[in-house]
């Protein structure tokens, strides 16, 4: 056996950069087989794939001849407007009439929405051993990560892991909704304890608490919260809830669930898909250049100072130099994002109560100039995004920037299971889309005969 050792990585480097198959897609070919990039169409709208009944994502209108109309934002959860669905919440359990909602399609009346509510809280603890075995043994430096290695992990403890009929599907949907927050708030106390030299802190969920409640009850050393600040984080698993059936995790959902594997595994997938910064990891992205930010104008309320800043990170010469203002723009919203005008007032609100309305009114003056700045430069209106003020209250509830994702989860699954079940009961068919080959054929060449 060769004691000779060399370095794989350059190898494959130079294997890698001799190929051309990685840049050899013209992109006029694109338009020349009508193949739309991201799936969107030309317009800017995404392409259409499929039907559903359970959100509407709204953001513009189109005219008789298709063209696309900016308009104020919605977003309908089985037709009713989230606007609606925060303005009349039942106490601190609005995220559970929202799962109610997209589960089953209608609105649950008193009985039924108490009955709900208790299937839940009875599903909040984890299983026996699940803790000790799946969490503090095999602790995570990412948590979205940790994440998808505990649901898939839950399929051990599932004494039909594989049923996919749909009735069964809902109930194990209901259990990962319900289990969600404890995965989320255990996995961060078992990183910060195995890679921070934190103290572990285990709060065990409570039944007599919303969602809402028992992340803020598990998260904090003391379980102490108050009404103002669980009812803001309600708003925020409300409205993160869904998003329509086209965005990148819902759809990978469904991609998934159609082969008819688990949901396990279907929702796992989810999670990954969330992960990225060009999807439910954006709020990081926010956070990050607010941070920097903040850093450089201290809360200012110069506005001067803060088109200073604007100007710099659109030429380029600012934070990381991508000339993205990150928090801003959508891809279907065009004038507004319902969910960042419904937490802008959410934050005012907490703002006020937490003597730090300073903090409020500097992202309010940077929200207002980034538009302004925008519109002069470009001509083009652009909307703020529900990323720039839900890392704004995540930080006012003092939650760690790690956990923004995983919560943006833990409320995404609802959305998630909802979709599975729909695709389950009204397709049915294995998703499996075409891409056209645009290689050239070749001759095989025996191994001693290649250069």
């Amino acid at each position: 056996m060769s004691n000779v050792r060399f370095n794989d990585d350059s190898i494959l480097a130079r294997y890698f950069g001799r190929s051309s198959n990685y840049t050899d897609i013209p992109n006029q070919l694109f338009s020349e087989y009508n193949v739309k990039k991201g799936l969107r169409n030309d317009d800017g709208t995404g392409v259409r794939i499929g039907l559903t009944r359970i959100s509407d994502v709204v953001g513009y209108t189109k005219d008789e001849k298709g063209n696309v109309i900016p308009c104020d934002g919605d977003l309908l959860y089985r037709g009713y407007s989230i606007k609606d669905l925060i303005q009349n919440r039942q106490g601190n359990y609005g995220f559970e009439e929202t799962c109610f909602l997209l589960l089953f399609g209608y609105l649950p009346d008193r009985e039924e929405f108490e009955n709900f509510k208790n299937c839940l809280a009875m599903r909040y603890e984890l299983p026996e051993s699940f803790l000790a075995n799946e969490l503090l043994l095999k602790p995570a430096r990412n948590l979205m990560n940790k994440l998808q290695s505990a649901v898939l992990s839950l399929y051990n403890y599932d004494e039909s892991p594989d049923e996919t009929e749909v009735y069964e599907n809902l109930l194990k949907g209901i259990n990962l909704i319900a289990k969600f927050p404890a995965l989320g708030c255990y996995a961060y106390y078992t990183k910060v304890h195995s890679f921070d030299r934190s103290s572990l802190i285990i709060h065990y969920p409570r039944p007599d608490y919303s969602m809402a409640e028992n992340i803020l009850y598990m998260l904090r050393p003391d379980g102490k919260f108050t009404n103002h600040e669980a009812n803001l984080l309600d708003a925020i698993l409300l409205i993160h809830a869904d998003h329509g059936g086209g965005n990148n995790s819902t759809f990978t959902n469904v991609v998934v669930g159609s082969t008819g594997t688990d949901i396990y595994s279907a929702l796992s997938a989810s999670i990954g898909s969330l992960k990225g910064p060009k999807h439910g990891g954006a709020n990081i992205s926010v956070a990050k250049m607010m941070r920097q930010v903040i850093a450089d104008t201290d809360y200012t309320q110069d506005k001067d100072k803060i088109r200073s800043i604007v100007n710099r990170i659109l030429d380029h010469d600012y934070y990381d130099h991508s000339g993205l203002v990150y928090g801003f723009g959508h891809a279907v919203y065009t004038l507004s994002d319902p969910r960042a005008e419904i937490l802008r007032k959410l934050c005012r609100n907490l703002a006020e109560e937490k003597n730090c309305m300073y903090k409020f009114s500097f992202y309010k003056l940077f929200e207002d100039t980034v538009k302004e700045v925008v519109r002069e430069r470009k001509g083009t209106a652009i909307p703020s995004n529900v990323d720039l003020y839900s890392g704004f209250a995540y930080s006012m509830l003092g939650i760690p920037e790690e956990l923004y994702t995983p919560l943006f989860a833990t409320a995404r699954v609802a959305g998630w299971v909802a979709h599975n079940l729909e695709n389950k009961l009204y397709d049915g068919r294995i998703m499996r889309p075409a891409t056209k080959y645009v290689g050239s054929t070749q001759e095989f060449v025996p191994m001693n005969q290649r250069r």
